[in-house]
């Protein structure tokens, strides 16, 4: 006789969506330039991959208005959002022409040509070593090729399906079904 183990819930996309909305990510936004200028968008699906070489993974999906830029100008950045760059990260993530997002938002060009946004944490910029289709996305890995810290501040982090952030020394304000933040 064996012990029966756990009940899972089916892998299901929304189950799943449920599930990844418990684990907390930082927020960024991805920038690139074109032919037709700047394009960007807000994104928590980043990592560091390796450190010998460093390498930096990105996951857009293909449909994205910023991904054809990336792949075709070989070159990306993301600017690590602070907690008070909520706007920033709600702008960058709607569905708008790339000049409105990038309207009145300050930033200056790093070493890719990139923009990189004023007031975030860090940046790094990358030149683009391979693209892997995954599901409905793209797994865009990088090569490190600039880095430039920010200014030291909290970061702005997404759990629970909304925008969170911590508090010195080590609180998180987390959103609820009822509202805006809770100290956690």
């Amino acid at each position: 006789m064996t012990a029966a183990g756990p009940t899972a819930a089916p892998a299901v996309p929304d189950a799943f969506r449920r599930l990844m909305a418990r684990w907390a990510t930082g927020v960024a936004v991805v920038t690139s330039r074109g032919p037709g200028g700047d394009v960007g968008l807000t994104v928590n699906a980043l990592l560091s991959v390796s450190l010998q070489p460093p390498l930096f993974l990105v996951s857009l999906t293909a449909e994205a208005d910023t991904t054809p830029v990336i792949r075709s100008s070989g070159f990306f950045a993301a600017s690590f959002l602070a907690a008070d760059q909520r706007p920033v990260s709600e702008r960058f993530a709607r569905t708008a022409p790339p000049a409105e997002k990038f309207e009145g938002v300050p930033g200056h060009r790093g070493a890719t040509g990139a923009l990189l946004l004023d007031g975030a944490t860090g940046h790094v910029e990358c030149r683009v070593r391979s693209v892997t289709p995954a599901g409905d996305h793209l797994l865009i890995v990088g090569e490190v090729v600039a880095v430039e810290p920010g200014r030291d501040a909290l970061p702005l982090l997404f759990f629970r399906r909304g925008y969170a952030a911590a508090e010195p020394p080590d609180r998180l304000v987390v959103p609820t079904e009822r509202g805006p933040g809770t100290p956690v």
